[in-house]
């Protein structure tokens, strides 16, 4: 017998969803970073195995909105919700919130959900009994699993409740081909793993109002050629972005290059070069051409 189901991973911004979907997945699906907001758009992470595939839709965090592209984000986790077989809320082990009770509460209304407590490696069991504590009195809660995606701690069990949840068919109704591990790109991939340097190495105030347009993709026999604007809101970020000789977007590209490389198996010959969009963020035209489209 085998199963097959999408999987909606959802919750607050950093709550761990990215990291938990590329230690499920066995491969980098999602970029990860300690800034807010660092997934903004539905990402899918496929896991096949001899007898289930398991799609996971890594979402973009909730949060208040504060402009168009806060909206479509937000746009993007409620079709996730609403397209999915199983939600896998995660909360922070560290920064618990009981608000989050209500809205897990919308969702057990209307989808079988799991909910899963993150980076339990940092915290002690003293502060995750309290946590499990209030959520057991959501009683439509298919289960409740404390976890650690960087120690590897009930990775399995996420696995198999959800599998519970999911009905049983007869063939192998699969949706994607047993080798794909993403439904995006390598284009988008290329994309994103620039973001994820900037993020990492760029100032608080900056990564909200960065985005990334890939302008050239030129792959030849041995070496892709690739071009990419970094977007960004005001000249005075341009400048920090650059950096005193060029230094900040050397370091960004260097570091992206040798990611890419290894995602492409070629070599790479990176550009960079920054842009200044003014308030892009609350301009439709300006959103969709960095590649945040309604689907």
């Amino acid at each position: 017998m085998f199963k097959f189901g999408y999987v909606g991973v959802v919750g607050r911004t950093n709550a761990g969803k990215s990291t938990l979907v590329n230690s499920l997945v066995g491969e980098k699906v999602s970029i990860v970073s300690p800034k807010k907001q660092t997934t903004r758009q539905n990402i899918m992470g496929i896991l096949t195995k001899d007898n289930y595939q398991l799609v996971f839709v890594d979402t973009p965090g909730i949060h208040r909105s504060k402009n168009k592209l806060d909206r479509f984000m937000m746009k993007n986790v409620r079709s996730a919700i609403a397209g999915v077989d199983v939600v896998l809320y995660i909360i922070d082990g560290l920064r618990y919130n009981e608000e989050e009770n209500a809205y897990i509460k919308t969702l057990t209304d209307s989808v079988p959900t799991i909910v899963g407590i993150s980076k339990v490696d940092a915290g002690s069991y003293e502060k995750i009994y309290p946590i499990i504590s209030s959520l057991s009195e959501n009683r439509d809660i298919k289960a409740i699993i404390p976890f650690s995606s960087y120690k590897n701690k009930n990775l399995d069990e996420v696995i198999n409740e959800i599998l519970k949840i999911l009905p049983e068919q007869e063939s192998k109704n699969f949706e994607f081909d047993e080798d794909m591990y993403t439904d995006k790109s390598v284009r988008f991939m290329v994309g994103e793993i620039i973001r994820e340097k900037a993020l990492l190495l760029l100032n608080e105030e900056l990564p909200h109002g960065i985005a990334i347009n890939v302008v050239k993709f030129e792959e030849k026999e041995n070496l892709v050629n690739i071009d990419v604007e970094i977007i960004c809101e005001r000249e005075g970020h341009k400048s920090i972005i650059i950096g005193k000789g060029g230094k900040k977007i050397k370091d960004i590209a260097s570091k992206a290059r040798v990611e890419i490389e290894n995602l492409i198996g070629k070599k790479v010959m990176l550009e960079c070069f920054v842009r200044v969009r003014k308030n892009w963020r609350n301009i439709e035209s300006e959103i969709k051409e960095v590649g945040y489209v309604d689907e």
